[in-house]
């Protein structure tokens, strides 16, 4: 679905604190009786053209259509949220610029979780039972997509989400996720990161795993033997032992962990050849900087989901690390002119906010690919009648910045694993591996001899 739209080139600020009953921020609707956008407070409202765009799209007209959510704008996931919350403003506001939905305008109701998964489910809640909204998006986070998919499914909403990762445990059949991994990312993702580290010749022979307590993150590191389905039996650590690979060290830390040294000191004393980081946010620059004081740095590791920019502003720490995405701003994943355009909206948009990292990257991609997923739903609906879309959703491919897919209820919804291995080179983030997915003259750059 490719549509010439227009952008309004400022968003409100995203990271204000916001109290224990669930903060909101809201990306309004434009007001079409007024003859121009609703405003915020220190909101600019001039619009910037978007790429390709010859002619004005028709003003959406009626009520809005409300479209309900939480993200983690505070607590210790706030700083991957916020790409996030900066992704969805700008989908909203470049989706009214076109035309709203079914020639409605749009309005995103944002609450903040705090990072609580308990908090999330609360707060969905009181999205559909008391602020009766049309539709709703999927919170940021493993832990809260877990908890607010049950009341998604127990009112029959639609459920789109982005970034959930415990894949096994999203059995509701109107459950629509974009997380790129497929339904087994515990198999495909380790194994993709070592057969990059094998395509160097010189493969590392002895791994540290420290692994966050997240849900998603356990998953992906251990598996999970008791869902009955021998696919889910294993993660990153059976799999390295499997490949040959020593395992030195094997620490989880809380989520909300606060003091690294003990960690770092035991990651020191192993020595690995590469260290496996389950890591969330920005666990990888906190355990790097406390590699540093210690003045030790491994010959090379892999951080699972970190919030990008905090990595790269680790220095020459962070050369080399790496990472897995499905989208970054960089060709091939620009040569399509339409997602190049977004790419560059995306860093205006992300940039103004105070994005630390303000490129289009695995995090907003996935954003990106969740409100498409929803408003191809309900266009290809035509209603917001929640199992109209599921069934459209269920049945038709779906056009998104990752390509086209199909759900299929056979694997949770899930499709097939997307990602790619990313590295800081230079101080910047590249695509690596596969070759015909990496950057133009980059490749995976890792010696255990480092």
């Amino acid at each position: 679905m490719k549509r010439v739209i227009a952008l309004l080139a400022a968003l409100a600020m995203i990271l204000a604190a916001c109290g224990g009953g669930g903060g909101s921020a809201t990306t309004a609707a434009p007001d079409t009786t007024a003859g121009g956008p609703a405003t915020t407070a220190g909101e600019d409202t001039t619009p910037a053209t978007g790429a390709g765009d010859d002619e004005e799209a028709e003003a959406p007209s009626g009520d809005p259509i409300v479209i309900g959510s939480t993200l983690a704008l505070t607590g210790p996931l706030a700083p991957t949220a916020a790409i996030h919350k900066v992704a969805g403003d700008l989908f909203v506001e470049r989706l009214n610029a076109s035309g709203g939905l079914l020639g409605r305008p749009v309005e995103w109701r944002v609450l903040d979780d705090e990072s609580v998964a308990d908090q999330a489910a609360a707060l969905y809640e009181r999205l559909i039972t008391e602020d009766g909204v049309d539709l709703i998006m999927g919170p940021y986070g493993t832990g809260a997509i877990a908890a607010a998919i049950q009341v998604a499914e127990r009112y029959g909403y639609v459920y789109p989400q982005h970034t959930g990762s415990l894949t096994y445990a999203f059995g509701y059949e109107c459950h629509f996720p974009s997380w790129p991994t497929g339904r087994y990312p515990n198999i495909t993702n380790p194994e993709l990161v070592f057969d990059a580290l094998e395509s160097t010749g010189n493969p590392p022979e002895t791994i540290a795993f420290v692994i966050n307590q997240f849900p998603g993150s356990m998953f992906v590191a251990y598996g999970n033997p008791d869902t009955g389905d021998p696919n889910d039996a294993k993660g990153a650590k059976q799999i390295a032992e499997e490949r040959g690979y020593e395992v030195v060290l094997d620490v989880q830390y809380p989520l909300d962990i606060s003091d690294w040294g003990p960690i770092a000191a035991q990651v020191r004393d192993a020595d690995p050849d590469f260290v496996y980081l389950g890591a969330l946010g920005v666990d990888g620059p906190n355990l790097i900087a406390a590699l540093d004081a210690l003045n030790y740095q491994p010959a090379g590791m892999f951080m699972q989901w970190p919030a990008p920019g905090p990595v790269l502003g680790a220095g020459e720490s962070a050369e080399g690390v790496l990472s897995v995405t499905a989208f970054e701003s960089h060709p091939p994943f620009t040569d399509d002119p339409v997602y190049a355009e977004v790419a560059d909206a995306f860093r205006e948009a992300a940039t103004e906010a105070g994005i630390p990292y303000p490129e289009m990257e695995t995090q907003a991609s996935a954003s990106w690919a969740a409100w498409e997923t929803l408003v191809q739903g309900v266009e290809g609906a035509g209603s917001l009648d929640h199992q109209e879309i599921c069934d459209y959703l269920r049945n038709n491919p779906v056009k998104t910045i990752f390509g086209e897919y199909t759900y299929g209820t056979e694997s949770n919804n899930y499709y097939g694993d997307l990602s790619y291995v990313k590295q800081v080179q230079d101080g910047d983030w590249w695509v690596v591996y596969p070759e015909e997915k990496a950057a133009p003259d980059r490749t995976i750059q890792y010696s255990p001899d480092n």
